[in-house]
């Protein structure tokens, strides 16, 4: 179930890393496929501007999070959200942080000790497949990441997998439908392109 509010946030594409899907197009909707952010980003992702820029616990709160949740949150790079969410989510609760590039996720788990945080476990998956446990999720979220999915049909296949029976799939991305966010194009989606 696609959430109705959909955030506007401001993306800032910095070189590093690798590039994944670059020049692509999505076969089926026909869609420009985003490069996906490498290493060389990480330090963007935790900008101090990004509080209130993105208002993460605004977007959080909507989630309407519990203890005991089984949260995953694919292409989670450093754990912006990720940390956030898994201190909502205890006791119990777990959050499983998806990348498909292990740099970003060695950053995260160095972040999750040095906070002291243990209830994060880092997954990492490919561009087909997330990687997260099956029958498990409450609710899986991707935050400005969908636009960059190469294989986002099998992606979803997986999701589908992975969330418990009545999980939620929350996309959070910048809204093509606003000529204020001055990004190029393929790193919008509009409503009708996520529905």
């Amino acid at each position: 179930m696609l959430t109705q509010a959909l955030v506007s946030l401001l993306l800032l594409l910095l070189s590093g890393g690798p590039v994944y899907g670059q020049g692509q197009t999505n076969p089926v909707t026909g869609r420009a496929i985003a490069p996906v952010m490498g290493i060389g980003g990480a330090d963007w992702l935790d900008r101090p501007e990004r509080e209130q820029e993105e208002q993460p616990e605004k977007a959080i709160k909507a989630l309407q999070l519990r203890p005991g949740m089984q949260i995953g949150e694919i292409g989670a790079g450093t754990g912006f959200y990720a940390l956030r969410i898994a201190r909502r989510i205890l006791p119990g609760g777990t959050v499983f942080a998806n990348d498909i590039q292990p740099r970003m996720l060695e950053l995260l788990r160095r972040k999750a000790e040095s906070q002291k945080i243990s209830n994060v476990k880092t997954v990492l998956g490919s561009e087909s497949d997330p990687g997260l446990p099956e029958h498990v999720l409450d609710l899986v979220l991707m935050v400005d990441v969908y636009h960059e999915l190469s294989h986002s049909e099998a992606v979803l296949q997986n999701i589908a997998k992975e969330l418990k029976p009545g999980g939620q799939l929350v996309l959070l991305e910048f809204r093509k439908e606003d000529p204020n966010v001055p990004i190029r194009p393929e790193h919008k989606m509009s409503v009708a392109e996520l529905k």
